[in-house]
């Protein structure tokens, strides 16, 4: 295979660092013969591990290596090596439990790592060594190996014991016994034998991150047994032969897991996964490439490009800062030692693993990118959150004066095959969270994400390039579940949900969620809340302009007796945080636990925050409070688990109390991000967006400075001239002479759609293939929406 420049150079910089992580762990020179075609891998696969050479001077390299050491000692200093143990260490015992030893080699392979790297206090010592191949035989007696069946979690059988164990074979493999490599190469085989099955369950296909994983850890143990035909099943896995194609990595799904075209990845048949999920799969096939390049096994599926253009269509518009929006992270949310600052990390140092092996037109883009989210997040810097090889790679980038950084993106984007909307302005950015009977409002198990009910109610992230700490500064131990930015709720209490073992997911029964794109600046998007476990129903649209948010809701009805809340703003203050608080121009008070009923309100100013506007008034509520919680009541997951540790957070909270049991209740409110409480009174005065609908037929708005009219219908209707002949979104802008359409289904319910104009067209410039217009004095658009699942359908007209 013909190598690229890029290609060249990243595999002998691996090649110079194998060489120094050989040396550092006492591996014989002649161990790598030109007649070897494995152990050239495996010092590429160590060095993804070491990150190969690199100046300890330097202050960043030095920290890492410090967190590393530190790390690894303390572990090591506290591994029990008694006759009688048990465990190998106190808090993971008994070693028997799958629980136990999956979390025991990932501890291993840490130490290990510290072994092999150059400049740690546990550097190639002799004592260091011999423990781990101690510690390494401990846990093949006693937990896992290839005499046993599963049980518990599967995820620790088949991915999370077999990577860290071929990872610390990797490292340790010139000073480990040939009897000991084939027994763990055994075990592996047997709980792993390729990618493309569930080894408990043999009809179920591995899909998605899953199935990345599992190749990544076949080749490792195809490397360390060298065994081509593993290797063959790990590259083919990726593409997945076996099956001709049909959980291939490198292809657009149009249902269950997997990449779209649209930019979705959705994992577990119906969660929106691409800040978890997504980005291992990226990280484990990206590692996959580089470790095989140039090698008889080098991957060279042409549809490798699918996850090239994955980069810039699934993670650039969820990466704020690098941070990555919590709406995708599913029941990630709740781990408190993967908050989205880590999740973000760990997605740039995969894009920027995967530009050492991608043309150059990909990765020159994806380094300019990188090199903004790491330059902007200042709060949590980027060097803080990767270990070595991610920082090496990033310090590249960072000193290469010909790679400049790129500006956040700014735009509008409907991920219509995952139920996520997300808007984006230069110091902004709003994310939405839908959920229907084909995406699952969360996901919860194995004692996680046990506070999730409303997450995918239409929950509303606002995220500001002042505060990337927002929703990573303890927000979910601290925020109340109950009033989520965005949602509506019935107040009634909430058992614990995923406290058993396995995950599950719920889907509401509604149709629509979703929304249209106008020309990838603006957007509408439609949820119906069909309640779990209440009568609660409503109608909810959003209206994304270029400085604004416009929410409105309808048709609230509830018949249980319990209030319905909608919820505004719930922002956390951090600690110490106490902002003004301006409600048409007053200040209010700054006192924790102080509250109000501000029935009258036309306009609000949170310091720091931005403007709320409400066209329509109350019943406003307000609050201020200071919030005190545990990540272990979010989270009781055997190697995810939450501290019992108290922390308090203040809230600012806004929020519309429709009282118990409503009947056709509303609301209307607009955001404005960042704006100053000035700004915030000319906006409520002079009402550059104004509602022109909002009940059960349509919710509609129109911004006429910028020629747009936008509405969601319920049903046949029409608003300001605008008219459907059943449910959709519409969004028309009219500029000049030049009228720009946007339609969409968002309910996936119908055939055709037909739309009505208010005003004359005489020629169409373009129209998608899916859109039929007759012009005239009221021209007609004809919209094939059947089978297009809530895509957008243009037309340019005159």
């Amino acid at each position: 295979m013909e190598l690229s420049r890029r290609q060249t150079l990243a595999l002998a910089s691996a090649g110079a660092a194998a060489g120094l992580v050989a040396r550092a762990g006492g591996a014989s020179a002649a161990a790598a013969s030109g007649d070897d075609p494995y152990e050239p891998l495996l010092a590429r696969a160590a060095q993804q591990l070491t990150g190969g050479a690199f100046d300890p001077a330097d202050p960043d390299f030095a920290a890492a290596l410090t967190a590393l050491d530190t790390q690894a000692a303390a572990w090591w200093r506290q591994l029990d090596t008694s006759a009688g143990r048990t465990a190998l260490w106190a808090d993971l015992s008994p070693a028997s439990d799958p629980g136990m030893f999956g979390q025991s080699y990932p501890r291993l392979r840490t130490i290990a790592t510290a072994w092999a790297t150059p400049g740690t206090s546990l550097t190639g010592q002799a004592a260091v060594r011999d423990g781990l191949l101690d510690a390494l035989r401990f846990l093949h007696t006693t937990g896992y190996n290839a005499s046993r069946r599963e049980t518990g979690n599967w995820w620790f059988w088949e991915i999370g014991a077999p990577r860290a164990l071929m990872d610390v074979c990797v490292l340790l493999r010139a000073e480990l016994p040939a009897q000991d490599r084939d027994a763990y190469v055994a075990t592996v085989a047997r709980f792993v034998p390729d990618p493309d099955r569930r080894t408990n369950s043999p009809t179920l296909a591995e899909t998605g991150a899953n199935r990345t994983d599992k190749a990544v850890i076949v080749a490792l143990r195809g490397l360390l047994a060298g065994d081509p035909a593993a290797l063959a099943l790990a590259r083919d896995g990726l593409s997945d032969v076996r099956d001709k194609g049909k959980n291939s990595l490198f292809q657009y799904v149009t249902s269950g897991d997997g990449f779209y075209r649209d930019g979705s990845f959705v994992q577990h048949s119906d969660v929106a996964y691409t800040g978890t999920y997504g980005s291992v799969l990226l990280g484990g096939a990206g590692q996959l490439i580089a470790l095989l390049a140039g090698s008889d096994w080098a991957v060279t599926d042409p549809a490798v490009e699918v996850l090239y253009e994955a980069v810039e269509r699934s993670f650039e518009p969820l990466l704020f800062d690098g941070v990555m929006m919590d709406s995708v992270r599913g029941r990630a949310v709740s781990r408190e030692r993967a908050r989205d600052h880590v999740d973000g990390a760990a997605a740039v140092a995969h894009i920027l693993q995967l530009a050492e092996g991608a043309p150059d037109a990909y990765a020159d883009r994806w380094r300019a990118a990188a090199k903004g989210w790491i330059l902007r997040n200042t709060r949590t810097p980027y060097r803080t959150l990767v270990g070595i090889p991610d920082l090496a790679r990033a310090k590249a980038v960072l000193g290469d004066r010909t790679v400049r950084p790129a500006d956040r993106p700014d735009g509008h984007f409907v991920f219509a095959d995952m139920d996520r909307v997300v808007h984006r302005r230069r110091s902004w950015a709003c994310a939405l969270s839908l959920s229907s009977r084909r995406i699952a409002a969360y996901e919860a198990g194995n004692g996680e994400n046990l506070h999730g009910w409303y997450t995918g109610d239409g929950m509303t992230y606002l995220y500001d390039g002042d505060d990337t700490d927002v929703f990573g500064d303890a927000f979910w131990p601290t925020v109340d579940p109950y009033r989520l930015p965005g949602t509506t709720v019935d107040t009634r209490v909430r058992a614990d949900l995923g406290t058993g073992g396995g995950t599950g997911t719920f889907r509401p029964q509604n149709a629509v969620a979703g929304g249209a794109v106008l020309d990838a600046r603006h957007g509408a998007a439609a949820m119906e809340l069909i309640a779990d476990g209440s009568t609660l129903r409503a109608k909810k649209a959003w209206f994304f302009l270029d400085n604004a948010v416009v929410a409105l809701g309808a048709g609230i009805t509830a018949s249980d007796g319990r209030t319905v809340e909608t919820v505004v703003e719930n922002r956390n203050l951090h600690a110490q945080g106490a902002p003004r608080l301006v409600v048409d121009g007053h200040r209010q008070s700054s006192r924790q636990g102080w509250s109000a009923a501000l029935d009258d309100a036309r306009w609000a100013h949170l310091e720091g925050t931005g403007g709320y506007v409400f066209p329509s008034g109350g019943p406003l509520r307000a609050l201020r409070e200071e919030r005190t919680g545990t990540w272990s009541a979010l989270n009781t997951g055997a190697d995810t688990a939450g501290s019992t540790t108290p922390v308090t957070r203040r809230y600012a909270t806004l929020w519309f109390d429709h009282g118990p049991s409503p009947a056709s209740a509303s609301y209307s409110y607009v955001l404005l991000p960042r704006a100053s409480a000035a700004a915030t009174l000319a906006w409520s005065r002079s009402r550059p967006a104004r509602v022109l609908a909002n009940d059960a037929t349509v919710q509609a708005v129109a911004a006429p400075r910028h020629g747009l009219l936008a509405a969601h219908f319920w049903a046949a209707g029409s608003v300001d001239g605008l008219g459907t002949d059943g449910p959709g979104t519409v969004l028309v802008c009219r500029r000049g002479g030049d009228v720009t359409v946007a339609v969409a289904d968002p309910g996936r319910t119908a055939t055709e759609l037909t739309v009505r104009l208010p005003f004359a067209v005489r020629k169409v410039v373009h129209a998608d293939d899916t859109v039929s217009v007759v012009p005239g004095r009221r021209p007609v658009l004809t919209v094939r929406v059947g089978g297009s699942r809530g895509h957008t359908h243009t037309a340019r007209l005159r």
